[in-house]
């Protein structure tokens, strides 16, 4: 055989290989995937056509199978699916990017200093709102709720209102009480308004909140366009391609819809509607709305409120409140009616209840419905205090516990205080929560706690905090495995939704949602989790962060 006849040989079999290769739009290769299927498998290669997975398996088989458009060579770099935060409040968070950040203040002096700087930087306009959110007086010297005295002194003619960090408490200037037209005889079921001599001290506790707040200028659409693209930044840049928004009403779904549709949102939301008669009307009418970015078919409902405001629902006093036992935000037959509804229309229920009183409430009122085993796949949010006899309800009924493990390292300075130490040994006993389903979703409750997955992640698994606090770590039988903390934030969270055909891992079929890490979370040392960074976040097999490096 002459030279041109070898030469047209050669080409015919590269001609023939490359038409047998399969298409693909992205082939990721040399890298270290944890998939987080079932199996916990891992892999080295990973290719993408149409934004989904096409296969996943070793670098040297998929190279050969598969012709794509664009290659990422990882170079060994560690690929994890998607993060998915199973509770967080995402608009709230967006909006208070645009609010007084009050998170970290030691002092109520500090909080003070810092209103004052944002109504400078800001130029806020005569009498307009100043908001802010984040403050927690148990983070304090003083650990005492402030008063609204320096608030008019320092604001006579502005409206203020300061959210504590867990939104169930709040402080108000007066004029922000007359705007709300709240009184020193204010009463109101699930809420309570502080007064000192005969006069409110600007203290407004849960549905206290919402008379305030009701009299806020409600957003405009541009300004809301702006929170959401704003969270959406922040949450690429820390891994998260799916979050669950806990509590909207449906105008905001609807909004946010939009903006999908129009390509500007590309983040995937599970957005769960408020507990509001226009929500239950909008959603009966309409039923479930689900989209490749959108999901609502749940319902956020409140409880109780929470531990660090003392609202949170307790069966027996609190410890260093003897003649308290905080309350149920509304009436046991206000949820069983939620339920009965949810039920009879095959909406997911997802109840806030933080106190082992609140959770014993919707934990019966649910057993009261679901009966025994069951796919309703219906969620607690926190499941943060529950008595000993009541962990076995969960499994009974098939309950979801969804839970937030940097809960546990924030309260665990003061958690003792308010509930003893005999029945701390309940709260944020996540392993005991994990053993009755044997599956448990997890979040951050952003902005309550802080963005990150990666404090998540540690808070699970190490419990202390930043400083390495406490030794040991934090009732460390609680604590969850490296590989249970991941499937909590990626495959667990994608079923608490619903959605872990479609996404929660890298298998062959699902959304092509996942991102890339400096380190190996299933290895690196403990403290070293906090200081982990995203190098790039992947969404439908296009990125939509990289870190400049």
């Amino acid at each position: 055989m002459n030279r041109s006849s070898l030469l047209l040989a050669a080409l015919a079999v590269a001609f023939n290989t490359a038409a047998q290769k399969r298409p693909a739009d992205l082939l990721v290769t040399n890298a270290r995937i944890y998939t987080a299927d079932e199996r916990f498998s891992t892999a080295t290669a990973m290719a993408v056509k149409d934004g989904r997975i096409a296969a996943v398996g070793s670098t040297r088989d998929l190279a050969a199978a598969y012709s794509a458009t664009t290659t990422l060579d990882a170079k060994g770099g560690f690929i994890y699916p998607g993060f998915i935060d199973a509770h967080a409040h995402f608009l709230g968070y967006g909006r208070g990017l645009q609010q007084a950040d009050l998170t970290g203040t030691n002092s109520w002096n500090e909080v003070l200093q810092r209103l004052q700087a944002f109504v400078r930087k800001n130029n806020l306009a005569t009498g307009e709102w100043l908001i802010g959110r984040g403050w927690d007086q148990n983070d304090w010297a003083v650990k005492e709720y402030p008063d609204k005295q320096q608030l008019d002194a320092l604001f006579p003619d502005r409206p203020v209102l300061l959210t504590r960090v867990d939104g169930h408490a709040a402080i108000a200037n007066s004029a922000a009480l007359r705007a709300g037209n709240v009184t020193a005889s204010t009463t109101l079921t699930g809420g309570s308004v502080e007064v000192r001599n005969g006069q409110p001290t600007g203290i407004l506790i849960d549905n206290a909140v919402d008379l305030a707040t009701a009299a806020i200028p409600a957003p405009t659409r541009a300004q809301t366009r702006r929170s959401l693209l704003a969270a959406q930044q922040n949450c690429f840049a820390m891994g998260l391609t799916t979050v669950d928004d806990c509590g909207l009403d449906f105008a905001a779904v609807q909004f946010i819809d939009s903006l999908q549709r129009a390509g500007d949102l590309r983040m995937r939301i599970y957005a769960m509607l408020s507990d509001a008669p226009h929500n239950f009307t909008w959603a009966l009418k309409n039923g479930p709305l689900k989209t490749d970015r959108l999901n609502v078919r749940s319902f956020k409902v409140y409880a109780d409120g929470a531990l660090g405001s003392r609202g949170a629902a307790l069966l027996k006093p609190y410890r260093d409140r003897p003649d308290w036992s905080g309350f149920l935000l509304s009436a046991p037959e206000h949820f069983d009616s939620v339920a009965s509804v949810l039920y009879q229309n095959n909406w997911q229920m997802c109840t806030h209840a933080i106190g082992d009183s609140g959770n014993r409430t919707v934990l019966n009122i649910y057993g009261k419905y679901l009966k025994g085993p069951n796919d309703r796949r219906w969620r607690i949010e926190h499941a943060q205090v529950v008595a000993p006899e009541d962990f076995a309800l969960f499994g009974r009924y098939s309950v979801v516990p969804s839970v937030q493990p940097t809960h546990a390292t924030s309260d665990m300075y003061w958690a003792g205080d308010r509930l003893g130490k005999e029945r701390e040994k309940g709260a944020y006993a996540y392993r005991q929560l994990l053993e009755q389903n044997g599956w448990l979703p997890l979040g951050t409750d952003f902005p309550v706690e802080d963005i990150s997955p990666f404090k998540t992640f540690y808070a699970a698994v190490v419990r202390q905090d930043a400083k390495g606090f406490p030794a040991g770590g934090y009732q460390k039988e609680n604590a969850l495995t490296r590989q249970q903390a991941l499937w909590g934030m990626t495959l667990w969270a994608a079923k608490s939704n619903f959605e872990e055909t479609e996404k929660g891992s890298l298998e062959a079929g699902k959304w092509a949602d996942f991102i890339i890490l400096d380190r190996d979370l299933m290895k690196v040392d403990g403290k070293a989790i906090l200081g982990t960074k995203v190098l790039a976040t992947y969404l439908g097999g296009s990125a939509v962060y990289r870190r400049n490096r």
